[in-house]
């Protein structure tokens, strides 16, 4: 016989199941295609000259590494529901996205770590990043390099802009959660007071709102590169990541017990919504992935999880132990 608690909860799964048709056509508005305007970035000069000797740089393959971060990466690969998450083997496809949004959007001072591990260079972005003010900028923008060197990301993933550095970290080889991150990045190159920004919408809650614009960016750029395959694979995937969002919103303010079936439907709502038609002729245009549940044999047909081969690797002496990429690599 169920106790009370078991009928407590499987109740409130129920009913935050039920909640995903209004929240789906929520969803669908909330995200719409919205393209960034920015008339002009606003960088430091010292940091637009920093990147521009690397603008893109690929960690060094680690098998033992590698494979470590991709079990880590499971329960992201269930959520959104592709084995590509957080897989880190990104891909030349997904950096030649990145790269293009880029150079399209003029964002010259922007950083990409490809699956790298490189506190030191990144403290050196720190200090010329002079769009933020120094006493943000020397505590919490040193929190957060010394977060992401103490909670490494090549092991725990977390594909995130760091507006602190203005360095985008990928871990994924999907061109949608790219570009996404390529939003936020667009998205703060438009604000006079940057740091201020950061903290004001880097809360719970309040970070559903910088969330919502970078995921309408990504879709806008999609549907203007006319790549329908993009433009599918960004409502899969960003639409119930936002959902992973609503859901931590919701919880923080309902408590856990009540928290978990709001999240569970906040992500259902996210992948159902993603998935309604929405081309003009009522259908949604085709994902050519045809994702499955991920597996590590599938990720990693040869069993060694070895990254693509890097182009003209080179050593970078603040980093350690990096290996730069073209900033205009092709597609595969």
């Amino acid at each position: 016989m169920r106790s009370p608690d078991s009928r407590r909860s499987a109740l409130l799964l129920v009913v935050g199941l039920c909640l995903t048709i209004p929240a789906c056509r929520w969803c669908d508005r909330c995200l719409a295609p919205r393209e960034i305007v920015v008339d002009r970035p606003i960088a430091a000069p010292e940091l637009v000259e920093l990147t521009q000797a690397a603008p893109i740089e690929r960690g060094k393959p680690r098998k033992v590494l590698d494979a470590a971060g991709w079990v880590f990466g499971i329960p992201s690969k269930i959520i959104l529901w592709d084995r590509r998450v957080e897989n880190h083997r990104v891909s030349a496809t997904t950096e030649g996205t990145i790269a293009g949004y880029l150079a399209d959007n003029e964002l010259d001072h922007v950083k990409v770590r490809i699956n790298q591990y490189a506190p030191l260079g990144d403290w050196h972005r720190l200090r010329r990043n002079q769009t933020v003010g120094w006493p943000l900028r020397y505590t919490i923008g040193t929190l957060s390099v010394a977060a992401e060197a103490v909670f490494p990301g090549r092991l725990l993933g977390g594909d995130h802009y760091n507006p602190w550095t203005a360095t985008i970290h990928l871990y994924s080889d999907v061109p949608a959660i790219a570009l996404h991150e390529g939003g936020h990045a667009k998205d703060f190159a438009r604000r006079e007071w940057p740091g201020v920004y950061a903290v004001a919408f880097g809360l719970p809650i309040s970070e559903l709102y910088p969330e919502a614009i970078a995921t309408g960016d990504a879709l806008a750029y999609a549907e203007r590169m006319d790549d329908e395959s993009l433009v599918a694979e960004g409502h899969r995937i960003l639409y119930p990541a936002y959902g992973t969002y609503v859901g931590g919103a919701a919880g923080q303010v309902a408590g856990m017990t009540i928290g978990l079936p709001l999240y569970a439907g906040a992500v259902v709502a996210g992948h159902a919504a993603g998935r309604m038609p929405s081309g003009e002729d009522g259908e949604t245009p085709e994902d050519p992935t045809g994702e499955t549940f991920p597996t590590a044999e599938d990720d990693d047909p040869e069993g060694d999880f070895a990254a693509e081969e890097p182009p003209a690797p080179a050593t970078d002496g603040a980093a350690g132990e990096t290996v730069p990429a073209s900033f205009n690599a092709p597609p595969e």
